[in-house]
């Protein structure tokens, strides 16, 4: 997020928002339903070019909770909105008070007095989240709840229900219309020191009501005893052994009990959860105030979720949202993926699983649509040692893809790292009150939105590219054919791409 006056003002002046009410312009009630999508952008990122009507997720979520009038529902991995420098066990901690404003930890403040002023003006608040991390854990949301019967507060371990996974997705819901889905935590960092991106919706109760159900499952599995409702079973298609709800088709139809979810997945497949031939897809109206281009026009849009046992009606599951808009790609475009982590494996799973669904999906598209997939995979300090060499497998398919003279293949691949500056400088100040010479707070200076954007197609999630993801996390994407999203969510990957920011993924000899 921008931190300074005049890169505010340009947001707001661009996205053309209503600075009076604190919501964007058209989200009086009644008015049409509006999208806009959101940016968290770390400071000390000069050279990235901004891109136009695009808004601020600190804005986003101080609007959620100050215009909430009825009830405000929020899915959360984990709760720090509110720095800790004084405390030794918070990777805030010794950096002085106006390091801590020069980072932007006002953002964070603000946020989380709009939720307090909410809860005091008797909204009704739910909270679903995992237990958090060190060194608060969920305490900020249990204290919003202490005190208050207008606020309800509750933890899901999803360890007891797919034996490892947690809950992932970052959403906000308010008065059943206005809504936020991406990949900011409830975290202050995530608000400055955290690239992230998501998109926001005004007066749109379809896109609610939908993913209200998607939080109502999760509410419930909360309420209920794991070890009543999960068995072991061996999934033929992952090729392990693992814990699921006793409802999941990943166990036979005469093994399965009666979901305890009312709207829970019901669809006629044996083993696993296939493609849907004919996913759901929500036809409404909405308009894009922050591109210059929006137009009236219907086009499709959709929501997918993970873990699939999750899933309802015809919706699809998280993982064939994000296959379907790599396969969406025509015939010589380019698709385009963003995210902090990619790993063609699981990596919490007790049985190691592989993972080669969106790499396949990938390099179909090389070959029959002589398509050009860009991926931009974060590198930070907590960069997953391995997957540089399933990247370089990936690239691989540049040489396979002209490695025979019955190939008529001109598509390719390009993978980029992004490294955000400091990335290598950060952790608490102080350890033992010795200084560390990090120059940043813990776990921040990392891009972290997790989306894809084809030549027609957008999908915007909260899951990063690993199999625990989309089979034992929760997560949720929004994907849409609307074109100004399709457009500005390009922009915005392109300003990454081509900023100094990212550096090239060297590939594979093509003698290894």
């Amino acid at each position: 997020m921008l931190s300074s006056a005049r890169g505010r003002l340009l947001l707001f002046l661009t996205a053309a928002v209503a600075a009076l009410c604190g919501a964007p312009a058209g989200a009086a009630a009644g008015a049409t339903c509006q999208a806009w999508l959101v940016q968290s952008i770390p400071t000390d990122m000069p050279h990235l070019r901004r891109v136009p009507g695009v808004l601020s997720t600190a804005d986003v979520l101080q609007w959620l909770s100050g215009n909430a009038t009825n009830n405000l529902d929020i899915l959360a991995q984990y709760w720090q909105f509110l720095a800790q420098p004084k405390n030794p066990k918070s990777g805030d901690y010794g950096y002085s008070e106006s390091d801590m404003v020069r980072f932007g930890v006002d953002e964070g403040h603000r946020v989380y007095k709009a939720l307090e002023k909410a809860a005091d003006r008797k909204i009704e608040i739910r909270m679903v989240q995992h237990s958090g991390f060190a060194p608060d854990y969920d305490q900020e949301s249990a204290n919003l709840a202490a005190g208050r019967p207008n606020v309800q507060n509750v933890t899901l371990i999803f360890g007891d229900w797919w034996g490892s996974g947690v809950l992932h997705a970052k959403v906000w819901i308010s008065d059943k219309k206005d809504v936020y889905i991406g990949s900011a935590n409830n975290d202050w960092k995530s608000l400055s020191q955290v690239k992230e991106l998501g998109i926001y919706f005004t007066n749109c109760p379809q896109v609610a009501k939908t993913v209200e159900v998607y939080f109502q499952n999760l509410w419930t599995l909360s309420t209920l005893n794991a070890t009543a409702y999960t068995k072991v079973v061996w999934d033929k298609q992952w090729q392990a052994f693992r814990k699921v709800p006793c409802w999941s088709h990943f166990l036979q139809p005469e093994e399965r009990c009666r979901s305890p979810l009312p709207l829970s997945v019901d669809i006629p497949y044996v083993g696993g959860y296939p493609s849907l031939a004919n996913p759901e897809m929500l036809d409404f109206l909405f308009e894009t105030p922050g591109y210059k281009r929006s137009t009236r026009e219907h086009h499709l849009s959709y929501l997918s979720f993970a873990p699939p046992e999750l899933s309802f009606d015809k919706f699809q599951a998280d993982e064939q949202g994000w296959v379907d808009t790599i396969k969406s790609v025509k015939p010589g475009g380019v698709v385009r993926i963003s995210t902090m982590d990619w790993l063609g494996q699981s990596q919490y799973a007790t049985q190691t699983v592989f993972w080669p669904s969106l790499s396949s999906a990938i390099s179909e598209v090389i070959f029959s649509k002589n398509a050009t997939v860009r991926i931009l995979v974060a590198y930070w300090t907590h960069f997953i040692p391995n997957t540089e060499n399933y990247l370089k497998s990936l690239l691989y398919s540049n040489i396979l893809c002209t490695s025979s003279k019955y190939n008529h293949c001109i598509g390719k691949v390009e993978i980029n790292y992004y490294v955000v500056p400091g990335y290598n400088e950060t952790g608490p100040a102080l350890t033992q009150d010795t200084a560390t010479g990090n120059r940043y707070p813990d776990f921040t200076r990392v891009n972290h939105g997790k989306y894809a954007v084809s030549d027609v197609r957008a999908n915007i999630g909260t899951s990063n590219l690993i199999w625990d993801y989309f089979y034992t996390t929760a997560g949720v994407s929004f994907g849409t054919y609307k074109p100004a999203i399709v457009s500005q969510l390009q922009d915005i990957f392109d300003a990454d791409w081509y900023s100094p920011y990212t550096v090239p993924v060297k590939p594979l000899e093509a003698s290894a």
